[in-house]
């Protein structure tokens, strides 16, 4: 787990970005759905992913409105811009995250199957059915929308596509000479415990959202268009986010029961996400410039033995109080931490960005439960999400410094891992993902 953002000081706030929450998605309802494709057009035949996790919305609060579900709000989140949206947006309650092989040695279906996850991408980010829908079309072909999101709304659902290591392998799509140089294999850091078949992927697709058929829904069709192109190489459902990049937010909570992300960098706070998220023309990779780099970690939280611990060893291994969130010997949660009152090993002060020259990451992590490890324990933990400008200024020398001396480590441990660049937005209807990269 780490918490390089939770406890650094706010930068100024400006005005809200291109991705930021704008309401309804009533127009795009009324927009004209293209002709019918052919009977392959789409991929063929259906793919499902597993069950979705059964429970509640999360709630929102619209000025003086009553409180209501958010997935019953009809909130959508604007597709197109700048960047892609689920980086800075406001971070929903659900989570369905895939990574994919690219199965296909074929350049031109590559790009075609990009070009065909945009169009619906889309579409159901608007609330509306993939393609010509789930009913009414040819009886003799399937259909083109797998339809268990009939009915529902947006739900604030955005969708985020990234590229891993392996796509730019030499000999397969002619991408090597385009590797980014930040595009960097992780390397293997103290008490890794990874599982090759929860790690890496030539593609991923973050779906998030407040209404968890919602977000499996998205990753179910995107699977299914892709089908004889790409396969799913692992997946991951979340709930419970533990961070937000809304300022004035409540601070979540992860599954040990502290607060998450204390002053993680806002959303609307573009001259933060322009030093730290963003990549620039600059960087050294112009078909990238506007995306970002994700790092994707699944961590295992010891439960049983955590529950175990006494309250005072808890607080003393994360360097805050359980109740308030507050840093050791400070009153409230977002007062500035004094980092020396901590111990040598506190988490937080291992992980603050005064610790690592005022480098920060943008979070969007999720909680998930899987089970049972098999040993009567549960199967639980963190599903870490940061984004971030340079994943070798950034995540690798705060997770080195975690891995040697945490005191938390004693309680986790990572178990799945990845890492994608992650391209600009779609600007337009005549845009795509990764049209700067392979067209």
């Amino acid at each position: 787990m780490n918490d390089q953002t939770t406890e650094s000081s706010p930068e100024p706030e400006p005005g809200p970005g291109p991705q930021s929450e704008r309401g309804p998605a009533a127009r795009a309802a009324n927009a004209p759905a293209p002709s019918r494709r052919s009977l392959l057009g789409w991929g063929g035949a259906g793919l499902a992913l597993g069950a979705v996790a059964a429970g509640g919305t999360v709630a929102a609060v619209r000025g003086g409105d009553p409180t209501e579900p958010a997935a019953e709000s009809g909130a959508a989140v604007p597709f197109h811009g700048t960047h892609q949206a689920g980086i800075a947006t406001p971070v929903q309650d659900r989570l369905h995250f895939a990574s994919f092989d690219v199965t296909t040695k074929d350049r031109a279906e590559l790009v075609q199957l990009l070009k065909d996850w945009t169009r619906a991408a889309e579409r159901m980010t608007a609330g509306q059915a993939v393609g010509d829908g789930a009913y009414g079309g040819l009886a003799e072909a399937p259909p083109d929308d797998t339809g268990e999101a009939l009915g529902l709304k947006p739900s604030r659902l955005s969708l985020t596509v990234g590229f891993g290591p392996s796509l730019f392998a030499k000999g397969r799509f002619g991408l090597e000479g385009r590797r980014p140089d930040a595009l960097v294999d992780l390397p293997v850091f103290p008490g890794d415990n990874l599982d090759p078949a929860r790690t890496g992927g030539d593609l991923c697709v973050q779906a998030c959202a407040d209404d968890p058929q919602v977000a499996v829904h998205a990753i179910r069709n995107l699977a299914r268009i892709g089908f004889g192109k790409v396969a799913v190489r692992w997946s991951q459902l979340g709930f419970g986010k533990t961070s937000s990049t809304t300022p004035g937010a409540q601070t979540p909570r992860n599954l040990f029961g502290f607060k998450d992300g204390t002053s993680n960098i806002d959303g609307t706070d573009t001259a933060a996400l322009d030093r730290h998220v963003w990549v620039s023309a600059k960087d050294g990779a112009g078909w990238l410039a506007g995306g970002s780099y994700l790092v994707a970690r699944r961590i295992s939280m010891r439960i049983e033995s955590w529950d175990r611990t006494s309250l005072q060893e808890q607080e003393d291994i994360f360097g805050r109080d359980k109740g308030e969130g507050a840093a050791v010997g400070k009153a409230h949660e977002h007062d500035k931490p004094n980092l020396k009152a901590m111990l040598p090993t506190a988490h937080v002060r291992l992980a603050h960005p005064d610790s690592h020259h005022g480098v920060r990451m943008l979070r969007r992590g999720y909680s998930f439960t899987d089970g049972t490890d098999g040993l009567g324990r549960l199967d639980a933990g963190l599903f870490f999400l940061a984004y971030q400008r340079d994943v070798r200024d950034a995540f690798i020398p705060v997770q080195q410094s975690l891995a040697r001396s945490d005191a938390l480590n004693d309680y986790i441990q990572h178990v799945g891992s990845a890492v994608f660049a992650i391209p600009p937005g779609v600007r337009d209807k005549d845009d795509w993902w990764g049209r700067t990269l392979v067209s």
